[in-house]
């Protein structure tokens, strides 16, 4: 028996702490990562539902082209590959019309298909924005809403000279008035965006994506998100599971050591400092017992961190009230995947999606916003299971497999993920399993309403179906915990720096050496390498990491003078 000792020990092995991993042993440093589950990678988990068909349960999308760690990692030497599909995405209402919205390469063909129910230019104000930035703004954009440090509590700017709005105004001086910093992003889209239909669907896509459309001085976060999905040349999609890996393999080349079966108990407090980690008995490895000489890294949510894994001697009463108020309220996901011999014509009539520009994801329906409206009264208000009518099942419809054809046998194809936005378990007010309990009346009325959309989406073409419920995700994985990729209530006052609670704006918390690295952090969720990128800052600011010239920090970081004086040599 010995003690095992590291640098830096992390807690929780998804995308968030297998990533910090990597950065830290690049560094030079001795890291331990501990997983509770059988394999590391959380959200980005790949299922094999049925032999032969892949699926992935969670996340799909990859919301990270701009994100630094793709070169600064090397990942493409440990094998991430991107694949780019060129139709980002896709538009249906349910009145017997549908609309491609084309992708980066195929424009023109998406405008067109909107002038046929217009009647006049269409404007598509997100594309707009992307093709005016090019690849090159549209980077520095996501950089700076993103992949940017919060600053010190005592830095005090103005909103509109907030690192993304100078970049705004810098690409799109054409676009820039000062009410922009006070606009939701519906706000935003009923000025800019005449057709209701384009409106309902840039709105759901916002929604899905992250910071929700109706929160106040968001509408920029809240475009950002749907951006993220869009930046790259096209549409990058495939990534998040093939991430998973290379992101290991990075760390495990690096020096990394990854140990699995190891569900944390305890984080352990010595004279206000965190010094190490005590496994569960259960946990399959043999030392209980692992210390960490330079920090502790949480990557998981705040409420775990501290109301499970810190106890609440080491911490001020007040403070854990604050954690306790944390809201993890934002929507959760109810998934469906199908198998199906043929993928879905929508009405009936393949003429709107040529099969050349065959969109990766359709949302419908989305004839008014007060479809939009109405889903999000369900999942935010009467936080329980929608009715089961159209206009409470507005579905994300994504094609799973134009992009990767390995997903599953020759004469087959995946259509997965269809997403509905519900209330996360922990409020809904029927219980946490309220949605498990309505979850076969839910799946036949979306299957219903699939068919409706898609005459030919019935009978033998649907060979599978499988089902994701929140209480699936959320109590099985717990880094989804509070529903979609921002994972805890967003809005203005909690963006940035003061996000979830001030105290814990910048990745330090009030125990010394305890720092977090998880999905209610800035800026959250899948936002891919965001948040272990920006804690780097703060722990090359501290003196545990030193990296070497393959780092560099974003150009708005703004360093703490007081941390930098005081940080240990």
């Amino acid at each position: 028996m010995h003690d095992e000792r590291f640098d830096i020990v992390v807690v929780g092995g998804g995308h968030n702490g297998s990533t910090i991993a990597a950065y830290l042993a690049k560094c030079g440093l001795s890291v331990c990562v501990l997983e509770e589950r059988s394999e590391c990678g959380g959200g980005q988990e790949n299922t094999e539902a049925r032999p032969g068909f892949r699926i992935d349960p969670h996340a799909t999308y990859l919301y990270g082209a701009a994100a630094p760690g793709f070169e600064q990692l090397e990942l493409a030497k440990y094998g991430f590959r991107m694949v780019y599909y060129e139709s980002m995405a896709g538009l249906a209402t349910l009145d017997g019309v549908a609309a491609n919205l084309g992708g980066r390469f195929n424009r023109e063909v998406g405008l067109e298909s909107l002038r046929r129910f217009t009647g006049t230019e269409p404007v598509d104000a997100e594309g707009i924005f992307m093709a005016s930035m090019g690849d090159d703004g549209m980077r520095d954009l996501l950089r700076a809403l993103f992949w940017t440090p919060p600053f010190p509590s005592d830095y005090e700017v103005e909103p509109k000279d907030a690192p993304w709005w100078k970049v705004f105004r810098q690409l799109l001086p054409q676009f820039w008035t000062d009410r922009l910093v006070d606009m939701s992003f519906i706000d935003f889209l009923d000025e800019f965006v005449p057709w209701e239909p384009l409106r309902a669907f840039e709105a759901f896509a916002a929604w899905y994506c992250g910071a929700h459309p109706s929160w106040d001085g968001m509408m920029l976060p809240s475009l950002g998100g749907t951006l993220l999905v869009g930046f790259g040349s096209g549409s990058p999609r495939g990534g998040m599971h093939t991430y998973a890996h290379a992101i290991i393999r990075s760390a495990i080349a690096n020096g990394a050591r990854i140990i699995t079966n190891a569900q944390v108990g305890e984080i352990i407090v010595k004279d206000g400092r965190a010094v190490g980690v005590q496994l569960n008995d259960e946990a399959s490895f043999p030392e209980k017992t692992i210390w960490a000489n330079k920090a502790v890294i949480s990557a998981v949510d705040v409420k775990q961190t501290f109301l499970k894994l810190v106890g609440k001697s080491h911490m001020d009463a007040s403070f854990v009230q604050k954690v306790k108020d944390v809201s993890l309220k934002g929507g959760s996901l109810f998934v469906l995947s199908v198998i199906c011999r043929e993928l879905p014509k929508y009405h009936g009539n393949s003429d709107f999606f040529p099969d050349s520009v065959y969109p990766s994801c359709v949302a419908a329906p989305v004839d008014s916003m007060e479809f939009f409206h109405t889903q999000t009264r369900d999942a935010y208000s009467s936080k329980k299971a929608p009715e089961l009518t159209p206009e409470h099942l507005t579905m994300m419809i994504c094609t799973h497999d134009v992009y990767d054809r390995t997903r599953c046998p020759e004469g087959y194809h995946v259509l997965s993920p269809i997403y509905l936005e519900v209330p996360p378990p922990q409020y809904d007010v029927t219980g946490p399993e309220g949605i498990n309990r309505h979850k076969d009346e839910i799946t036949k009325a979306a299957l219903e309403l699939l068919k409706r959309l898609a005459p030919n989406m019935s009978g033998d073409n649907i060979v599978d179906v499988f089902l994701n419920t929140p209480y699936d995700s959320e109590f099985r994985n717990a880094g989804m915990s509070g529903g979609n990729w921002y994972g805890a209530r967003q809005s203005e006052d909690q963006w940035f720096g003061s996000r979830p609670i001030p105290e814990l704006g910048r990745y330090k918390t009030p125990i010394e050496g305890l720092y977090l690295c998880n999905h209610t952090s800035h800026p959250g969720g899948l936002c891919l390498m965001a948040v272990p990128y920006n804690l780097m800052h703060i722990l090359i600011e501290d003196g545990i990491a030193n990296p070497g010239n393959w780092w560099y920090p974003s150009p708005w970081y703004m360093p703490d003078t007081k941390a930098i004086k005081g940080a240990s040599k």
